[in-house]
């Protein structure tokens, strides 16, 4: 049996043999929800790569102190996704998608600002819980980045976004389009932009032409914004998991 995992910064600047106090969410799941005793043991991680295997050394009302029994640091992804995606105007759905992303593995989440998609509120908290919640369910150790929303047209020109493969998806009809299955590999990292509900405009694609993105197709069928990112997702995973 897998032993949990929790989230808890303070492992970043812990050492073997010290103890640590969790915080109190922590504290209330593994006493309360999970019945766990003193002497018990789980995975404590950072969300960039730690991982510290943890016993319970003392257990009380709204707190839970760990010993720290050995901390490794989990190798990173050799290469990975990142996926720029114009949010809707559903919260739920892109809700869904950043949950669902993580457990795919994906490297980077960009919430795109274009001229077609809703003002996006950026809810940070809100967000990052969702996105430790997926991580440690699908039981790994390095959460995705996850960047403040960008305007579009400032996004091509930052060059902090610059990866060696860069796709954009859209709608239009186009004889360039390539699919994206055969497009993109998995030895380098990748970036792919979808568009919002109503596609990206000839603008702004274009702008992305100019900018070094191949232009792709994800299937013969019109998609969802967070359909399209979640195939993308897939894809990748996909092709990570067949190297």
């Amino acid at each position: 049996m897998n032993l949990p995992i929790f989230f808890d910064k303070a492992i970043t600047t812990a050492s073997v043999h010290t103890n640590i106090v969790l915080e109190e969410a922590t504290s209330k799941h593994v006493v309360q929800v999970l019945r766990m005793q003193i002497g018990d043991a789980f995975f404590l991680t950072d969300g960039i790569g730690l991982k510290a295997q943890v016993s319970i050394s003392a257990i009380q009302k709204k707190k839970c102190e760990v010993t720290i029994i050995s901390i490794e640091k989990v190798a990173p992804k050799t290469n990975g996704l990142s996926i720029a995606v114009a949010f809707t105007k559903n919260a739920s759905r892109n809700e869904w998608f950043l949950e669902k992303a993580t457990e795919l593995g994906v490297l980077e989440i960009i919430p795109l600002q274009t001229k077609r998609s809703e003002k996006v509120f950026f809810k940070e908290e809100r967000w990052n819980t969702i996105l430790v919640t997926a991580m440690l369910q699908s039981q790994q150790f390095y959460l995705p980045k996850l960047h403040p929303v960008q305007p579009i047209g400032q996004f091509f020109t930052n060059p902090a976004f610059k990866k060696p493969q860069q796709f954009i998806a859209h709608c239009m009809e186009s004889d360039q389009k390539f699919s994206l299955s055969a497009a993109m590999n998995n030895k380098e990292d990748a970036l792919v932009l979808i568009g919002p509900e109503g596609d990206f405009t000839s603008e702004e694609v274009q702008q992305a032409l100019q900018a070094s993105f191949l232009p792709v197709q994800l299937g013969h069928t019109r998609l969802r914004t967070e359909t399209a990112a979640m195939a993308v997702c897939s894809l990748y995973n996909l092709l990570d998991e067949k190297s």
